[in-house]
């Protein structure tokens, strides 16, 4: 197969989460042990970091990745979903797997893939921890797919776990009580290995403290260890200031991430870093300032507060669930513009109600949908913004919608593009 025919096998023959939604997920890790026991457990093979939450983890993936690479390993790093290309969730020092690697991986283990039918995610997995193990990776940065406890990623043994926060989202699949999302996510937590909290967040903190102690992990939550005092914006570059308690001082790193919330998942990467020092691995102070500043540069990231394009700004931004939605408004209130002009869509399996609740109503909107089924029409998402006082014209794709925005904008004005991961991947 060519390397198109092997993507549209694995997007069409297997069930697949960014595609289809609930019908792909599994609850359970027989296909995923199956997989690993036909491969030799690979995982074993190299050591690992294993990222999870609700917002955040994508990025505090890439800025630990960022940061071993400036320590000079050669680091893995695995990530989903993909935004442009498939191969963007696995990579080595912030290079794609190659095309050819992706077709031979099907193509060798077709027949025993038939065999036990993993999901789209399960396969991806496998394929990551394989090409990881050839390879020879001296560490890999792993971020949870969904959940933690039954993701596909959770048969690995960590240095450190780490989980950003816990808001709602996927509520169809992990439950719409806090705690109970809490539980899924700290399924990662294992036996002896430090855990990393991103934000100390009221009504679960005991739900981690109480999982940790069980297994006798040492958890520590990154607002406890570093303060942060202030951020601001120059020369492209995000300058944060934090205070670190232990060592009674200021600390300043300059980030390449622009995005507010990004002080957040930075406090946290740093954190995660400094336990991967205490195991031994030889990581610089230089190396965490060189490595926060070049974080794009160094693995690739694309769809966090990514400006496309000046006079006007249009920018985009993953966030899509209530929590990310909160920081991304707040962000852009931030901004000095004439007129706000909203390019959004959503995926049919999320709370409408409560992103839209929280949108700007002085915007004007240019409701659509991504190229995928999960997509939410966009007659159907204007008739429930309406609800809400958002007023916009549908346009069938994002596209259509991007540039019917910027015919409608004038420089000083701001377009704003998001609302679903998937509406950001047909913009970058």
């Amino acid at each position: 197969m060519t390397y198109q025919e092997t993507l549209d096998y694995m997007f069409t023959q297997l069930p697949m989460y960014q595609r289809t939604g609930k019908a792909a997920y599994k609850a359970n890790l027989d296909n995923t042990l199956a997989l690993d026991a036909y491969f030799n457990h690979p995982h074993k093979k190299f050591k690992t970091v294993h990222v999870a939450g609700t917002n955040g983890k994508g990025s505090v993936s890439h800025s630990i990745a960022s940061v071993l690479q400036k320590s000079g390993l050669k680091v893995g790093l695995y990530t989903s979903p993909h935004l442009r290309d498939f191969r963007e969730r696995i990579k080595i020092n912030g290079q794609m797997i190659s095309e050819s690697a992706v077709v031979d991986f099907i193509a060798s283990h077709k027949a025993k893939f038939e065999e036990i039918k993993p999901s789209f995610f399960e396969m991806t997995v496998a394929l990551a921890f394989e090409y990881f193990a050839i390879e020879k990776v001296d560490i890999a940065v792993i971020e949870v797919g969904l959940g933690g406890r039954l993701d596909s990623t959770n048969i690995i043994s960590p240095l450190v776990s780490v989980i950003t926060n816990i808001s709602k989202d996927h509520t169809n699949l992990l439950g719409n009580d806090i705690c109970d999302i809490a539980k899924e996510k700290a399924g990662i937590i294992k036996a002896g290995v430090p855990v990393v909290i991103g934000e100390r967040q009221e009504f679960i903190e005991d739900v981690f403290k109480g999982i940790a102690h069980e297994r006798e992990s040492n958890i520590l939550f990154a607002e406890d260890i570093y303060e942060f005092r202030d951020s601001k914006i120059t020369a492209g570059k995000q300058e944060l200031s934090f205070f670190s308690v232990n060592q009674e001082e200021e600390v300043l790193i300059e980030c390449d991430l622009l995005g507010k919330y990004q002080q957040k998942n930075i406090r946290t990467a740093i954190c995660a870093l400094e336990q991967l020092k205490s195991k031994g691995l030889c990581i610089s102070e230089e190396n965490i300032h060189s490595g926060l500043s070049q974080i794009v540069k160094e693995t690739g990231l694309l769809g966090r507060w990514q400006i496309l394009q000046e006079n006007p700004k249009v920018i985009c931004d993953t966030g899509h669930n209530v929590a990310g939605i909160k920081e991304i408004i707040e962000q852009i209130g931030m901004i000095d513009y004439r007129k706000l002009n909203v390019v959004f869509g959503m995926v049919d399996d999320k709370n409408t109600d409560e992103v839209l609740s929280l949108m700007p109503k002085e915007a004007h909107y240019y409701f659509t949908r991504a190229s995928i089924p999960r997509a939410l029409n966009e007659m159907k998402l204007q008739e429930l913004a309406n609800a809400y006082d958002l007023r916009g014209e549908t346009y069938s794709t994002v596209a259509e919608a991007l540039n019917a925005a910027k015919s409608d904008s004038e420089k000083e004005d701001l377009i704003f593009v998001g609302g679903s991961t998937f509406v950001v991947a047909e913009v970058v």
